[in-house]
């Protein structure tokens, strides 16, 4: 019988977008659905990236750009990470992507060989085991739970490296749970990385501008790091300009000369409009990204008062990101009429179902006792949502 590809066989598909689409498919059937299961802010991109790209289609920017990106927007973001990091990279240590999943993806597929491993602390985002597969390469799972704030340990790092290992993936602030490694805890992992000779961290840090405790910390600051490090970032989340598609890493020469052979056979340069956008908004003024920071961190603060009000719900304060990870375990054999909740993909249908709100269950980021909200909704949204669940939360027995 015809069948898809081994490649395809191995993957999951997404659980968020999932959620998203049956969310999507129940408010056309008219129900009110408030929707929690995605990770995108909720603000419109602001109105001077929006002329700059409006100004890139009238000066015809519509042909093929360079498979880097433009040499201005490269620039810009070399100029960023000197300014906000303290990293010195040059044009040639960056390329720009079709989003940060692809500037993720490049550097798993361009890294890993069949059989490596890359270590993948859980929680974890949804795509990276699913990444690594598709590299041909191993996910070894370090389980980081919620009584360690969702944070792997220096030992637990050393415990999981072999001869095979590869790469670490890390992602600061986390998707998702909100948690920031600080400047001491990157520091302790990276003098962990640097004794294992041709080991690489790829230091995911698309949601660094959405940080409530203070100045946003990279692991590649730390002596020795930088050429063992790919910083992966872009301007999705910090500019809620989600569908403009535009990421980009950070890294060794040779590194970054293999994502671009890669990208060269596989996608091209980027969406030439979106990377004028991108350029502006990096080399604009940065007042939008703290006002949405601000709004940020006050839903935060609304949305644990509201899940600490609900019995049965562990709660910890994310640090960073928009997302609440709540443990729900204790809900686990409670049931509501015919509906048993087994799992957290359970509580989450179930939260679906009886309350409509769309959340996202944690087995599909390796911790089956816990499950995701995303606040990137208005104040309003979130005290809705929140005083459904408990409603619905409370019919369970």
């Amino acid at each position: 019988m015809a069948q898809l590809s081994d490649r395809l066989q191995r993957l999951a598909p997404s659980a968020t977008l999932a959620m998203s689409q049956k969310s999507s498919e129940m408010k056309a059937q008219g129900i009110d659905v408030i929707n929690m299961s995605v990770g995108e802010p909720d603000f419109n991109t602001p109105d001077h990236i929006k002329e700059a790209a409006k100004k890139a289609v009238d000066e015809n920017f519509s042909r093929y750009s360079p498979v880097p990106g433009y040499p201005d927007l490269r620039k810009a973001i070399v100029n960023k990470l000197k300014n906000e990091n303290g990293l010195d990279y040059t044009v040639n240590e960056v390329l720009v992507s079709n989003g940060a999943k692809q500037s993720v993806c490049n550097t798993v597929m361009a890294l890993v060989n069949d059989g490596e491993e890359v270590i993948i602390p859980a929680p974890y985002w949804v795509s990276y085991p699913q990444m690594v597969k598709l590299a041909g390469g191993v996910p070894v799972i370090v389980e980081a739970g919620f009584d360690q704030n969702f944070k792997m340990t220096p030992a637990q790092l050393e415990a999981a490296i072999t001869p095979k290992t590869r790469m670490i993936i890390l992602c600061s602030p986390s998707n998702p749970t909100g948690s920031v490694y600080s400047k001491s805890e990157l520091e302790a992992l990276a003098e962990v990385i640097k004794k294992h000779e041709d080991l690489f961290v790829l230091a995911d840090e698309i949601y660094e501008h959405i940080n409530y405790i203070g100045h946003h910390e990279s692991i590649a600051q730390f002596p020795g790091m930088k050429e063992r490090s790919i910083i992966v970032n872009g301007v999705s989340k910090a500019y809620a300009m989600t569908g403009w598609r535009i990421g980009y890493i950070a890294g060794p020469e040779w590194i970054v000369k293999g994502c671009n052979k890669l990208q060269g056979q596989y996608t091209s340069g980027p969406c030439s409009v979106s990377q004028k956008a991108a350029e502006f908004a990096y080399t604009a003024s940065q007042e939008c990204v703290e006002e949405m920071r601000q709004a940020f961190e006050r839903r935060r603060d609304l949305i644990v008062k509201l899940a600490k009000d609900i019995p049965g719900l562990e709660v910890n304060v994310p640090e960073g990101a928009f997302y609440l990870f709540p443990k729900c375990s204790s809900f686990f054999g409670k049931k509501c009429g015919e509906t048993v909740i087994n799992t957290s993909s359970d509580f989450a249908m179930y939260l679906l179902e009886t309350a409509h709100v769309a959340t996202v269950g944690g087995d599909a980021f390796g911790d089956p006792e816990c499950f995701r909200m995303s606040y990137a909704t208005s104040d309003e949204n979130i005290v809705e949502a929140m005083r459904r669940i408990k409603e619905a939360l409370a019919k369970l027995a």
